[in-house]
């Protein structure tokens, strides 16, 4: 028993629609979409240490 079968996928698509409704399918996908690609670009990197910095604002010395 496995999911091969046509109608099993049927009926578990058919439950996420009704769980989530049709206009928070495709946010969860892109939000799937984004941390698959952020997880090929950690894997990809195998390794190799990056350093990146988000705070690109300078603070301003007194």
């Amino acid at each position: 028993m496995g999911l091969d079968n046509p109608t099993t996928l049927i009926i578990i698509l058919v439950v996420v629609l009704l769980l989530f409704g049709g206009k928070k399918i495709p946010e969860l996908m892109r939000g799937l979409g984004k941390g698959v690609k952020e997880f090929k670009d950690a894997s990809s990197n195998d390794g190799s240490t990056t350093t990146t910095s988000t705070n690109t604002e300078e603070k301003p010395k007194n």
